[in-house]
């Protein structure tokens, strides 16, 4: 007895023929018969018998989604990811306000950036504080609640080449970023921001001018890639396409730093291309950390040469 015998989709015999091991003799299908046409298919009916009946030609199938923009979450998660996001930042940054001075009032909007400045604590803490909270959301609600790796789900892979052969070297990704921030620093020569950037601001503290440093090059990669190229672009390339997922989380990328750089607009379309390469690499590799490792030699770079430039913040220089 076969397994086709043994899972035979056909009736039991009636009790009168179950004996006989012989079966009459039956025409052989013409060729017509041979493939039933979907017309003279039932309409309703066991889908596997179905499956099975049907040629091949008539089930189509999609072509499978690359596994690095497999995700478990949707729009609806994004909306309460930003409405968590922007509600945490109030809560933090007014408690930190409420500690470090209750009873102060501000004339001005520029009298408060500078009361957060000359404050490391809360200048730099309460932005590390609230990293940990955006970290700690993703964690319950893609790891916790769901039951997923949490790095893994969010886009940290080995660094594989794209015909498979064996991972790249970190170091080129790490040394492509060196050099792309040299490449920034030649095209933003001759741009001269406002006078009242905030980030230009923040190298008049010392202290939090290096914290501020520390943060860019052990805390800012890190966040910053996990939310843009691992949690953004996958959502925006599942709907959209990955071109215009590049696009799009480039642009989200450089207006985010927009506040800092004054919105001097010529200083922000470079930081939107500087994200378009990272999101581009990021896709490319199907894998975050090699987008990580760019952002992490891009502000390495870039801390190192102003830690230089200003004698450890001791000395700022005329020109920009």
């Amino acid at each position: 007895m076969t397994l086709f015998d043994e899972n035979s989709l056909l009736p039991p015999l009636p009790p009168d023929q179950a004996g006989s091991s012989e079966s009459p003799a039956e025409p052989a299908p013409s060729a017509s018969q041979a493939t039933p046409s979907t017309a003279d298919l039932p309409l309703a009916g066991d889908p596997i018998t179905l499956a099975a009946t049907l040629p091949s030609v008539v089930l189509s199938h999609k072509p499978p989604v690359p596994e690095d923009l497999r995700i478990s979450w949707s729009w609806v998660h994004l909306v309460l990811f930003l409405f968590f996001g922007f509600a945490s930042l109030f809560i933090v940054q007014g408690g930190f306000l409420l500690y470090y001075a209750p009873t102060r009032h501000f004339s001005n909007e520029k009298d408060f950036e500078r009361f957060v400045l000359s404050k490391p604590q809360f200048a730099i803490g309460s932005m590390v504080l609230w990293y940990a909270l955006i970290f700690l959301f993703l964690y319950v609600t893609l790891a916790v609640l769901r039951g997923f790796p949490f790095w893994r789900t969010l886009g940290w892979r080995k660094i594989k080449r794209p015909n498979g052969g064996r991972p790249r070297s970190p170091w080129l990704f790490f040394f492509a970023g060196c050099g792309l921030s040299v490449v920034v620093f030649v095209v933003t020569a001759k741009m001269q921001p406002r006078e009242d950037v905030p980030i230009e601001e923040l190298f008049h503290y010392k202290n939090t001018a290096m914290l501020f440093m520390a943060m860019a090059v052990l805390v800012a990669p890190l966040v910053e890639e996990t939310v843009f190229r691992g949690y953004l672009y996958p959502l925006f390339a599942k709907y959209f396409g990955v071109a215009t997922s590049v696009i799009v989380t480039g642009v989200l990328f450089g207006l985010m730093h927009g506040a800092q750089l004054g919105w001097t607009w010529g200083l922000v379309l470079v930081l939107i291309a500087v994200g378009v390469i990272f999101t581009f690499v990021r896709a490319r590799t199907g894998s975050v950390f090699a987008s990580f490792l760019l952002h992490l030699g891009y502000n390495s770079t870039i801390a190192l040469v102003s830690v230089l430039a200003t004698q450890g913040f001791t000395k700022m220089p005329t020109t920009h």
